[in-house]
């Protein structure tokens, strides 16, 4: 889908503190071997603040940025995977009370990795539906702990971070242009992260921490991992070429290629190799050292991106996502100014 008039006038990262990866290998927390192979140096740890709390923060500082208020956001949409602090509860209303005070639609999404992504795609739609005259304002965040969650080890190769992100979308003004959006989902792989365990009557009924490991060899022994890696593949393809397809690009012509902030063997395997996507146009050495935020990854590298100083005016960003379930997502933008706050 090409996009007209759709900017981005804000975002912003909440991340409290990091774990380093050598602690985890010397406590024995995380695999040596595995360590090695992801490439990566720490990630993002929230010693106390839950997933809505960090949100809130960054939902309050991506205003205080735009030099918004309350008032100036129509639409409020987070995006999640797991807990976010209290049950049967809706973690996006407290992200409105406590960083909007209005009375606008709040929606939490859970389209698991894609969820960033997929919160563009619905708020750029309600935006260009001609819903209200203000901005949507989307935010990510979780907390991966225990009980629940091993960060190391729950989807070995991709170390699972504490942090949350938020944007701001606006019809009026930005300092950058949305310039195209794709999305693609393909249900047959679902079962990778569900396994062959029947449905349970209240979480972790089957174990804990979670194991997603578990999950894909069931899946791939009942239906071959040339099935899975193909239409995996299949995929990401589709959205990738649609997106550029639709912002009159191709992929050599990005400056910067915003990819998930998995391990380095299995970006390797997944976007290196099969795309020619050069690790030195992508956010890497930031990801490394933040590990993966679930929803989060999109939208805070091209924050770190921001206010590094790498990415400049006339650069063209494309921001590449995955979710179980399995869907897909990318993003094509192009940078015309740089944020004030960015200095």
């Amino acid at each position: 889908m090409r996009l007209e008039d759709v900017y981005i006038r804000g975002t912003s990262t909440r991340l409290p503190a990091r774990l380093t990866v050598a602690d985890a290998v010397a406590s024995g927390a995380f695999p040596s071997r595995v360590a090695t192979a992801t490439g990566m140096e720490s990630v993002a740890y929230s010693p106390d603040e839950s997933a809505a709390e960090m949100a809130a923060a960054a939902a309050r500082t991506v205003l205080a940025r735009a030099g918004l208020h309350g008032g100036d956001v129509d639409l409020l949409l987070h995006a999640d995977t797991y807990h976010q602090g209290q049950d049967l509860w809706p973690v996006a209303s407290y992200i409105q009370r406590e960083a909007l005070g209005n009375t606008c639609q709040a929606v939490e999404i859970r389209q698991m990795s894609n969820g960033g992504l997929t919160a563009l795609d619905l708020a750029t739609a309600y935006l260009t539906a001609g819903h209200g005259h203000g901005d949507a304002l989307l935010t990510t965040a979780d907390r991966f702990c225990a009980p629940g969650i091993d960060r190391w080890n729950t989807d070995p190769g991709t170390p699972y971070a504490d942090g949350a992100t938020a944007l701001l979308l606006s019809r009026r003004a930005g300092f950058a242009r949305l310039v195209s959006l794709a999305l693609y989902a393909d249900p047959e792989l679902e079962p990778l992260h569900r396994g062959d365990e029947p449905f349970t009557l209240a979480p972790f009924g089957h174990r804990m921490p979670v194991d997603f490991e578990e999950a894909k060899r069931a899946f791939v022994g009942r239906a071959g991992i040339s099935y899975a890696i193909s239409r995996a593949h299949h995929g990401q393809q589709t959205v990738i070429k649609q997106a550029l397809a639709d912002a009159g690009s191709e992929l050599a012509d990005a400056d910067w290629v915003v990819l998930p902030h998995f391990g380095r063997r299995r970006l390797t395997s997944i976007y290196y190799k099969p795309f020619g996507i050069e690790p030195e146009r992508t956010p890497w050495e930031f990801a490394r050292t933040v590990g993966h935020l679930g929803a989060g990854d999109q939208f805070a590298s091209l924050d770190h991106l921001l206010v590094s100083g790498r990415a400049k005016p006339g650069d063209r960003c494309v921001l590449v996502s995955v979710g179980a379930g399995y869907s897909w997502g990318c993003a094509v933008l192009d940078l015309l100014d740089r944020p004030d706050w960015a200095d």
